[in-house]
């Protein structure tokens, strides 16, 4: 009779505690997202259909300049962070798994076709190193030593099919495509780029590799599909016996758009926007814009182009028509604008304004603001749509 007395009282006790325990509560992953806070090492999570934050993430050092991939199945984010540190941060339970140091210097990462290999780039020392995606226990590394003894910088880094990476080397003007089929034993193969590329983007099908110059006017461009052609140059006349205006922030390709039937990239250290065709990938023309752009962003359906600038314009945003190429609408959102990242079907842009410490939600129709909170120093904004999309 006392073990059933006992065992009626630790069943009992079971249900007592569990129901005082607050149930968390039920939300799709598809709907999340985060905001960096770049000054104060933490993350903000974020509801995009509430159009508001839900929770907190703090503890992930140094955010000053960082980048976020997510897993398949869009629960856990992965955050690179300037430090070297790589933090996996659980969007449903508002918690930082775990956080590794993978070097002294680092500028960001990707994540494998198939989510079971978490890659980080890094600056010192020069190379990239593969984790597992669930206990971040390291793989491998592929030492970016381009001559005995010398390390470069990568940049540029981007998950292509096949659990392939391509990424660019800063110092030695390379581009370099690891194989990581196996995890632990990658192999690589080298292409020339050019002087100095600065960062890289892949297209949205996985195909082609573009690794943007900082030295020399163009940009490096490799074809996934036949790396036996090798690397060429496109867009090379840019600017060519123009004066060179001095560069305040360097673009950002990753924010490129493709989008009726063009490309459209940022021009480094001019007040332009690139439109190429995008399958001869021959210039057809510019867009004159306020400033020196950082980020071209198409919307998801292809309309819009939102750019945004580099000092002393960067509190500036403006809209091109993809259809007539010509910007039609200028705004100004706050201060330091420096992302954007739109809803997954476009209804909306969110924008941080850094120095204004807030995050605002514009209508992509209306150009209203439709919504916006407060966050300290926001920088990047990104949203779980980026899980299913190749290069983001």
């Amino acid at each position: 009779m006392r073990n059933i007395a006992y065992l009626f009282l630790c069943v009992l006790l079971a249900l007592l505690l569990g129901a005082c325990a607050t149930p968390l509560p039920t939300r799709g992953t598809g709907d999340l997202g985060l905001v960096i806070e770049r000054a104060d090492g933490a993350v903000t999570l974020v509801n995009t259909s509430a159009k508001a934050p839900y929770g907190r993430v703090e503890g992930l050092g140094d955010l000053s300049h960082a980048s976020v991939v997510y897993s398949r199945d869009a629960r856990f984010a992965y955050i690179f962070g300037r430090d070297g540190g790589l933090s996996k941060i659980d969007l449903l339970e508002s918690r930082l798994v775990k956080r590794v140091m993978q070097s002294g210097n680092a500028i960001g990462g990707s994540i494998s076709q198939d989510g079971r290999i978490v890659v980080a780039q890094n600056y010192i020392p020069g190379g990239i190193k593969a984790f597992d995606a669930d206990s971040l226990e390291l793989l491998s590394e592929v030492p970016a030593e381009y001559a005995p003894g010398k390390f470069s910088k990568v940049v540029g880094l981007a998950d292509a099919p096949g659990n392939r990476f391509a990424y660019a080397l800063f110092d030695a003007g390379e581009i370099w495509v690891s194989d990581f089929s196996d995890a632990k034993h990658p192999t690589t193969q080298k292409f020339p780029a050019g002087k100095n590329p600065y960062d890289g983007l892949i297209t949205p099908d996985g195909r082609h590799y573009l690794a943007g110059l900082f030295g020399e006017d163009g940009i490096a461009q490799l074809d996934l599909w036949q790396l036996e052609k090798g690397s060429r140059k496109i867009l090379e006349n840019y600017g060519r016996g123009e004066e060179k205006l001095p560069v305040f922030k360097m673009p950002h390709l990753r924010g490129w758009s493709l989008a009726a039937g063009r490309v459209w990239l940022p021009a480094v250290g001019r007040h332009e926007v690139l439109v190429a065709d995008a399958q001869t990938w021959k210039e057809v023309s510019r867009v004159q814009v306020k400033g020196q752009p950082v980020f071209a962003m198409a919307s998801p359906d292809g309309r819009q182009v939102w750019v945004n600038f580099a000092h002393p314009d960067n509190g500036w945003v403006q809209v091109i028509d993809t259809l007539t190429g010509q910007v039609i609408k200028t705004l100004q959102p706050g201060k330091a604008i420096l992302h954007m990242e739109f809803t997954p079907r476009g209804e909306a842009v969110w924008i941080s304004a850094r120095d204004d410490n807030r995050v605002v939600i514009v209508d992509t129709r209306s150009f209203e603001q439709i919504g916006g909170f407060e966050v300290n120093a926001p920088s990047g904004i990104f949203f779980t749509a980026r899980s299913a999309r190749i290069g983001f």
